[in-house]
């Protein structure tokens, strides 16, 4: 991650676009996605906004659900670090393991919210992949958490996610992952997008752990300010 070089130019006019959107979500397939859609947003507001919020709400949750300094965390979907930046703080040194699919938002969260002492002196590790490879990491996690990822996911991608981490936690580890709920399946876009909400039932996600070696537990609301709900899961068999 040390490779990555700062490649940070605001567009003009982005400030005007971010107030227009508002503090998000929101669905705008015209915005676009990767380094070019964090240039023009900025790389808070690319990932939702809400930074203090949303981010010390991950870090408390994950806390009361157990997380102790020693574990190994791995925060998929990372970002630009808005929860990274209060776990990388509190995990053991080289104990927090963040992937998501954009380099320029992991390299903005160092640059701009962790800094470089805390960088050198917590060493974090990151991983770039859009395809959940958390082996990659020199740790397998003993906590997964997904803020915010089947948001912007479909069916098929969640699916290959959670086949993927299957046999890529420690022995007993646990994935949390958030969601948007409906009480009635939709027909969500085929492809992710970034700035596009997917919308899905306890049952469908339920069904999506089961045949990929999971059992789901609905937590449902966790105090999100967008009325985003908790799921968690546990491996049925070893992996």
């Amino acid at each position: 991650m040390s490779r990555l070089r700062h490649a940070w130019q605001q567009f003009p006019g982005s400030a005007w676009l971010a107030r227009k959107l508002g503090p998000g979500p929101f669905a705008n397939a015209d915005v676009p996605q990767g380094e070019n859609g964090v240039r023009l947003l900025g790389h808070r507001q690319y990932v939702g906004g809400m930074w203090d919020e949303i981010g010390k709400l991950q870090f408390h949750f994950l806390v009361s659900q157990g997380l102790a300094p020693n574990h190994y965390l791995c925060d998929l979907a990372c970002g630009s670090l808005r929860g990274g930046v209060h776990f990388i703080r509190y995990l053991d040194a080289g104990h927090y393991l963040g992937i998501d699919k954009e380099a320029s938002l992991i390299r903005a969260g160092i640059e701009h919210e962790l800094g470089p002492e805390l960088y050198r002196s917590r060493m974090p590790e990151f991983v770039v992949s859009s395809a959940f490879e958390i082996e990659q990491f020199s740790h397998r996690p003993d906590l997964v958490l997904a803020q915010s990822l089947f948001t912007h996911l479909p069916l098929a991608s969640i699916q290959k996610c959670l086949k993927r981490l299957h046999s890529s936690l420690a022995p007993g580890g646990v994935f949390y992952a958030t969601f948007l709920e409906t009480a009635q399946a939709r027909a969500n876009p085929r492809r992710p997008h970034d700035h596009i909400p997917f919308y899905y039932t306890e049952g469908q996600l339920t069904d999506a752990a089961a045949a990929c070696g999971w059992k789901a537990e609905y937590l449902g609301d966790w105090d999100h300010p967008r009325d985003q709900k908790m799921m968690r899961f546990r491996r049925t068999r070893s992996g």
